[in-house]
């Protein structure tokens, strides 16, 4: 069991910024097997579209127009740096978009002056729906603040636990390694495999998974292939990446059992040097 999101707000995470609107506490989809949610992946880089400039009035539209009920959001600054204008990139776009927020940090540096505060670069999970748990995961990293990183659990892969009419649900968000060399990844993706298996019963039954991210690997790569075994690609058959005239297929919403997907999509735009990926999901009630 996870800890409640309400005891780990004196870690300096955040949660349940905004009451969620009305449509979150609908009766839609009660009475019938499954209910519907709409999930959204968006790597925002740090506020900046495919030119490099800093907009997150941009965003925020972009954001909106996904219609999403639950985000994951990777390349999140909170009080970074003068590239995102020192701004809680997290908390704002909770606040605009009227969405709870949980926010975990891979990097939680010093500030840059005394009394400010704390600079710190993650991922983060938006929710119209109340967040129930959350936890701060590690899995392996090669960090990029080490002049001579060598691969060491480090945090920064968030688990949240919603209620989607009545149904719970877990949510996991990610930004797995960038570099060429997969080793680093392959790590990764074991350490999601067993950090998702630990939220299974002891006869195996998982409860609904949703994993969000950027994979920063195409679905045919070697590394994502255990992924795979108990997860189902959303595959919206378009690549994510670049924004702009995109080549490869990088940005993944992946479910478990208990979750179907509709329909999955790319939207295109330029707010990021990422698309966004949105999957129209129905969720299995009972076990």
């Amino acid at each position: 069991m996870r800890a409640p999101v309400a005891a780990l707000l004196g870690a300096g995470l955040l949660a349940a910024l905004a009451a969620p609107p009305a449509a979150a506490s609908s009766p839609a989809g009660r009475g019938h097997g499954t209910v519907p949610l709409r999930v959204a992946t968006y790597n925002i880089h740090a506020g900046a579209g495919m030119d490099n400039v800093f907009d997150l009035d941009r965003q925020e539209a972009a954001l909106r127009a996904l219609g999403a009920e639950v985000i994951g959001l990777e390349e999140v600054d909170v009080h970074w740096d003068a590239r995102s204008q020192w701004r809680d990139l997290a908390g704002e776009l909770a606040r605009r978009l009227g969405m709870h927020v949980y926010f975990a940090p891979i990097y939680s540096l010093d500030p840059a002056a005394e009394g400010d505060p704390r600079r710190e670069f993650g991922l983060a999970v938006l929710s119209r729906y109340p967040i129930t748990e959350a936890h701060n995961h590690a899995i392996t990293r090669l960090s990029t603040q080490d002049p001579d990183p060598v691969p060491a659990p480090a945090p920064g892969f968030p688990e949240v636990v919603v209620r989607v009419h009545g149904v719970p649900v877990h949510v996991y968000a990610t930004h797995l390694d960038y570099r060429g060399d997969p080793a680093v990844r392959t790590a990764q993706v074991a350490d999601t495999r067993r950090l998702m298996a630990e939220d299974c019963d002891r006869h195996g039954r998982c409860p609904r998974q949703i994993l969000l991210g950027d994979f920063n690997a195409e679905p045919t790569a070697p590394e994502l292939a255990p992924l795979w075994r108990e997860l189902t690609d959303a595959d919206p058959a378009a690549p994510s990446y670049p924004a702009q005239d995109p080549v490869k297929r990088i940005d993944y919403v992946a479910v478990g059992e208990g979750v179907r997907v509709r329909d999955a999509r790319v939207v295109a735009g330029l707010a990021s040097d990422h698309l966004p990926v949105v999957a129209d999901l129905r969720l299995r009630r009972g076990r």
